[in-house]
């Protein structure tokens, strides 16, 4: 049996397992999404007026912008805007419960096939090849769709989408679903020193008698801790809004000045498509710096202390069951920022539940991808604030019920009395084994609690 035989076998071995374990030994539920008012999308208090201008004026338009060809849009694109994939349950959240990328289809993209994986209930997605067809590492987004058949079309302009099919008959195709954007100048606040000394710290040894150990990732050229995305492969604000602006919707801009299709006959605006302006007396920021301040300003989620027919004492004893079973060892309920050029943004607290760290959470999870530091089966410590109005979870959306996300945080090589050939355990395997040594009651009041966040 190849490697990848072996790989394709131990990971549906081990979601199978995970998925047994999550549906049919719970006899707790999901309370599912929170209802009531968003408890995100507003802006940090105490911005300056020239701040909460630019949140406002500048921030918030460019964010919900819809693109067409000649701002730039495609060649080849997953959606024409940054707030078709970042709503939920706000403007900067995540995926939408009714899929744009399938609702839209028909006017966006109307000379294209929708995908397989691209469903009505479904998250919206983007699809990476794990491998190039000589073997080598691919790991890179390939585009849903072109902007062939579109009536702004350039004439001559047919390339063809990619073959998503026959690379899912490959097993070389994994998802990314859009990460909410909540309180993210808050987590870039955050300094490199404070996210290494809470990783180091491990009072009782806790950490290790747990086998987690997780390490940052890390940007090549000077060792700094990168932070955003799934895999915790961008540095900055910034640079995740030129790339997502590149690779999401095609657009070139400052950070990103190279098409990522160069066909002629579709490639035909002048790049970077988007820049800043520079006029006498005045500067037109570039789009990828409103998209930069918008989710800089945007303030972390509120939690709430009740929700439906959840009691506060309930929610607080699951906050105790959440520390004590393990999960916070990786979620870190606080950390605190450094000194911003944004005064709101100093020495705040940011309550993320998250090490910013990545971990190897085993063969069930693993995409196959290598981006910076972080391996195939590695990933940032999803933050969980927001969580309770999040429809989909995972880092491909393969779940909307909390009980299977935890599951899927399971992969235990021991299975069967003896390892799997080719198996990567999981760090968080332990802790999921005490979760599910919890009484039913105690598990609810765990989902109630990650429900109120």
């Amino acid at each position: 049996m190849n490697a990848a035989k072996v790989f394709k076998a131990t990971r549906e071995f081990a979601c199978l397992a995970a998925l047994l374990t999550a549906t049919c030994c719970f006899a707790q539920s999901d309370p599912g999404p929170r209802g009531g008012v968003p408890g995100a999308g507003t802006p940090v208090s105490g911005l300056t007026p020239g701040e909460l201008d630019f949140f406002n004026n500048h921030g918030v338009p460019q964010f919900s912008q819809v693109e067409a060809i000649a701002d730039g849009l495609g060649p080849r694109f997953n959606l024409d805007s940054c707030a078709g994939c970042h709503i939920q349950p706000a403007l900067g959240g995540s995926s939408p419960a009714a899929n744009p990328q399938l609702t839209r289809a028909s006017t966006i993209a109307p000379g294209n096939t929708v995908p397989s994986f691209i469903t009505a209930n479904g998250p919206v997605r983007e699809a990476r090849f794990i491998k190039n067809a000589d073997g080598s590492p691919d790991g890179g987004v390939h585009d849903i769709f072109t902007i062939a058949g579109r009536p702004d079309t350039p004439a001559g302009c047919a390339i063809q989408q990619p073959d998503f099919s026959g690379q899912q008959a490959n097993h070389n195709v994994i998802f990314r679903i859009p990460t909410p954007t909540f309180g993210a100048g808050l987590i870039e606040a955050i300094t490199d020193t404070t996210i290494r000394n809470n990783l180091a710290s491990d009072p009782g040894g806790l950490k290790a008698n747990n086998g987690i150990k997780g390490h940052v990732n890390t940007n090549g050229n000077d060792g700094t801790v990168t932070r955003f995305g799934w895999k915790a492969q961008n540095k900055s604000l910034l640079i995740f809004a030129g790339e997502a602006y590149n690779v999401e919707m095609g657009v070139t801009n400052e950070n990103f000045q190279n098409e990522r299709e160069e066909s002629p006959q579709c490639a035909t605006n002048a790049t970077p498509e988007n820049h800043s302006g520079f006029n006498v007396g005045s500067t037109d920021a570039a789009d990828i710096v409103a998209f930069m301040g918008f989710m800089k300003f945007l303030d972390q989620p509120t939690p709430v202390s009740s929700f439906g027919n959840v009691s506060m004492a309930s929610i607080t004893n699951g906050g105790g069951l959440f520390v004590s079973t393990g999960c916070a060892l990786c979620h870190t309920p606080t950390l605190t920022t450094g000194s911003s050029s944004t005064a709101a943004l100093s020495h705040q607290a940011a309550n993320l539940f998250s090490d910013l760290a990545v971990h190897h959470m085993g063969s069930n999870l693993a995409d196959g991808v290598t981006q910076g530091a972080a391996g195939p089966d590695e990933f940032r410590t999803a933050p969980l604030w927001g969580l309770g109005q999040r429809l989909f979870f995972l880092h491909d959306g393969r779940t909307s019920d909390l009980l299977q996300a935890i599951g899927a945080h399971s992969t235990d090589c021991g299975l069967l009395g003896g390892p799997l050939v080719g198996c990567v355990q999981s760090e968080a395997q332990q802790v999921i084994q005490r979760f599910n040594a919890l009484s039913p009651s105690q598990k609810q009041d765990l989902l109630n609690f990650l429900r109120s966040l």
